[in-house]
Order: structure tokens, then sequence, then C-alpha cells
């Protein structure tokens, strides 16, 4: 697991292929160097859909895994995200999420009355 930081420079069409798979490339532009990087990333499959709610300019955290593999006798190396937030660490909303209010209140801890009510059972019944 790696992570970098930086500004989305590009980011690609969705691409499908004919067995089905889809993947989606962008770029990253790091700064953390002397020299800043433009560092190429994919998402496969249904995270895709990622980075529909990201613009070019925007800065960007991504956590990636790197893969690499042999194909004719060449060798390719790809940068495969996982995980793509802004760049204070959160994600972006989408029209279709919930606010942060909303999630922090639907993640809250449940309390015990929520698992049993009072009169749920008589301990009277409990055979030991």
């Amino acid at each position: 697991m790696y992570e970098t930081r930086g500004t989305l420079k590009w980011i690609g069409d969705v691409q499908t292929f004919p067995s089905g798979f889809t993947k989606r490339e962008f770029v990253v532009t790091t700064a953390a160097d002397k020299y800043p990087q433009d560092l190429k990333f994919e998402i496969v499959k249904d995270k895709v859909a990622m980075l529909d709610s990201f613009a070019t300019g925007q800065p960007v955290v991504v956590n990636f895994d790197i893969r690499g593999n042999e194909y004719n006798g060449k060798y390719f190396v790809n940068l495969s995200c996982w995980k793509l937030q802004g760049g204070d660490g959160s994600a972006p909303e989408s029209a279709g999420a919930p606010s942060r209010g909303q999630a922090a209140a639907s993640s809250a801890a449940p309390s015990m009355s929520d698992f049993r009510k009072d009169d749920d059972f008589d301990d009277d019944e409990v055979p030991f």
C-alpha cells in the first residue's frame, strides 16, 4: 500500500473491453519532490465511478498498489488506485450521498434500548 498527494492534472474516459473489463486512468502531479512528477494511475472495474465527483486542478490523496506483469517479453508497471480522497483526506460528496451530518447521525452507536424493549420477553418464562 502506498499513498501520495498532489493535484489532479488529467482524467481519462472510461475504457470498456470486449471481456466486460472496465478501467479509467488519471494523472496526479505531485509536489513533494524537488521536481514535480506526473504520475498516471488507473482505477478498474466498479471503482471507475470514483472519479466522477472529482475535477482537474483539485488536490487529492491517492492510495494505490504497484502492479507489474509481463506480456510478450515486455514488462509493465501500473499504479492501481483503490482509494481516492479530496486533498483534506475526505471523499467528495456526490448528489446522492448523505451529508456529513446525516452520515454522523446514522453511524452513531445504538443504545441498549435499540436492541431490547422491556416487553420483549418475560424472565419467568426462561427455562433455566
